[in-house]
């Protein structure tokens, strides 16, 4: 967490060089394009599998015993309406999912003025942990909800869908602040920590200010800071950490590549994180075995020493020769060709090992001999949005970008379009 800085709004501009060429300037193999649809499919499993039959939330982790987790629940929304579109899965089975899924949120689950808490009992939807009613988590479920609607328009999926975000209080969350508080608890109240630096805050701040009902003012968009950072040459407005997932969550719901933030393309941006974070795990590929061309990618995961926010430079560049997969398959719409040549060394290298009937597990370290034997639910849930994105026409972009929220949210902040690839699906 970020603590809420009390310095000066940060004043600059970085001019990109952009190509707002499709994805699929690279094509894979067949044998490449079938693996990375294999690999879509498999993990779209770990929803249906590891979510409560009866209120529909999702566990956190494969882990025994683990909460329901809100994010993960919202992933699994989108990963049920993409499932049920591709024949994954049948249209009753992903719509009754997705509907008790809704219901639950909508009528069950424990909220503070809209805001899910972070962890909840999948069987009750009671908090747990005495966990925080968290802003990202909730913008995160209620992004999902929002994209499962419109794979389901007029039903009473896109009611719910609906109610559930304009019952939230995003202006609340502010708690008269300049920044979006990041949660907060009925013993302790708002939390001390602000979204007030470049991080996976975009989706959070774009539906707040484009929210029907509770919005937070325009001027939240412009409010957080954009540090500047370099890495072996590629300028980046970064995150603290340097985690790979900070430039993906956004991304898997907005299509940045067209829109322009005074100077700033922040897809442009995530590319040159995600070379960045690829460069920096091969500098230490004569220290760390596990590291090399077609084996990189650090991003917050389990580790042997527990989770860590492992990351690349600029930001944290905590690293220790493990290596997160999902976090080098969730960048394959920034950087196709290295990301495909990674999945199939990571699957053809360590199937027996790292790979089972749920897709990629969450990490892996050679060095210490050490392999994870769970799998996450967001990260199961970044790695198949973003899959989906790049195999299946930019599909959830698409229909993310028709949302009213999201077209208020860019008219409101000024955000230049660059082209009319984003018109509504």
């Amino acid at each position: 967490m970020f603590k809420r800085l009390t310095c000066f709004l940060l004043a600059f501009a970085l001019a990109f060089s952009f190509s707002l060429t499709p994805l699929q300037a690279f094509e894979p193999s067949p044998e490449d394009r079938e693996l990375l649809n294999k690999i879509e499919k498999d993990t779209l499993q770990y929803f249906t599998r590891f979510s409560d039959k009866v209120t529909g939330l999702t566990k956190d982790s494969s882990r025994t015993g683990s909460p329901s987790s809100v994010a993960a629940t919202g992933f699994a929304l989108a990963a049920y309406a993409i499932g049920g579109s591709r024949g994954w899965i049948s249209q009753d089975y992903a719509y009754t999912r997705i509907l008790t899924t809704l219901q639950t949120l909508r009528h069950k689950a424990a909220h503070q003025k809209g805001f899910f808490y972070h962890f909840l009992d999948a069987r009750t939807g009671e908090r747990v942990w005495g966990s925080e009613a968290s802003s990202i988590d909730t913008a995160l479920a209620v992004a999902g909800a929002l994209l499962a609607a419109r794979y389901y328009p007029g039903t009473e999926i896109e009611k719910l869908a609906r109610e559930i975000y304009e019952r939230v209080n995003w202006k609340w969350m502010m708690n008269n602040s300049d920044f979006i508080c990041m949660g907060w608890t009925p013993e302790s109240k708002f939390l001390p920590y602000y979204w007030d630096s470049y991080n996976e805050l975009m989706i959070l701040v774009a539906l707040s200010i484009g929210s029907p009902t509770l919005p937070v003012p325009p001027g939240a968009w412009e409010r957080w800071l954009r540090p500047e950072g370099d890495y072996n040459g590629h300028k980046i407005i970064y995150a603290s950490t340097g985690s790979l997932f900070t430039y993906q969550f956004s991304h898997a719901y907005i299509d940045f590549r067209n829109l322009d933030d005074r100077g700033i393309n922040f897809f442009e941006n995530s590319r040159e994180a995600t070379l960045a974070n690829r460069e920096y795990s091969m500098s230490f590929s004569g220290q760390y075995k596990g590291y090399s061309e077609s084996s990189w990618g650090l991003s917050a995961s389990v580790g042997p020493g527990g989770y860590k926010a492992y990351g690349g430079k600029p930001g944290g560049g905590l690293q220790d020769g493990t290596i997160a997969p999902y976090a080098t398959l969730s960048s394959i719409v920034f950087t196709p060709e290295f990301s495909t040549q990674a999945a199939r060394f990571f699957y053809d290298s360590y199937q027996k090992e790292l790979y089972g009937n749920f897709g990629f597990k969450d990490a892996f370290n050679l060095d210490k001999g050490w392999w994870a034997n769970e799998y996450l639910g967001i990260d199961q849930g970044i790695t198949l949005l973003m899959l989906e994105n790049y195999l299946n026409g930019e599909i959830v972009w698409k229909k993310f970008m028709g949302l009213p929220a999201i077209i208020k949210w860019i008219e409101l902040t000024g955000l230049e379009r660059r082209s009319a690839s984003t018109a509504k699906n």
